[in-house]
């Protein structure tokens, strides 16, 4: 196993550890916790694919504005001194059962898709990208 292996590994293990304790947590907070861990962990996977134009964006967008909203939010509004309702067997099997169904529909949907591989000749720097934004592509921002 190369270091670069063991970098993607221990950065696809915090996304889904984010993933899970944004889903699995009973307090609302840990949860938003939970989901800036996962999207922290999809910027990391960003930048080992060497997008760092997306991994930024990752970055000032999600973490920075909609998961630092979504805690405004939740400490705004939720008293923690509240009682929680207790999960029952029932739901947690219902939704393992949606969740799995739903996985394996899109496993079908994704391996019966014929897939085009992307050209990869061009200039796909940050500061490319950048001028593209600002001037071709300016109309829908």
């Amino acid at each position: 196993m190369t270091a670069q292996d063991a970098v993607f590994i221990a950065v696809a293990f915090l996304t889904l550890l984010g993933a899970f304790l944004a889903v699995w947590l009973r307090n609302i907070f840990y949860n938003a916790l939970g989901l800036i861990l996962s999207l922290a962990g999809i910027a990391g996977l960003f930048l080992y694919l060497d997008s760092e134009f997306l991994a930024i964006m990752q970055v000032i967008i999600y973490i920075g504005a909609v998961a630092v909203a979504i805690i405004f939010a939740i400490m705004l509004s939720h008293p923690d001194f509240r009682q929680h309702e207790p999960r029952s067997a029932f739901k947690i099997v219902r939704g393992a059962l949606i969740a799995g169904l739903s996985f394996f529909a899109l496993q079908k949907t994704i391996r019966a898709t014929s897939w085009v591989a992307a050209s990869t000749d061009g200039d796909y720097s940050i500061r490319t990208i950048g001028r593209e934004l600002l001037t071709v592509y300016a109309l829908p921002f």
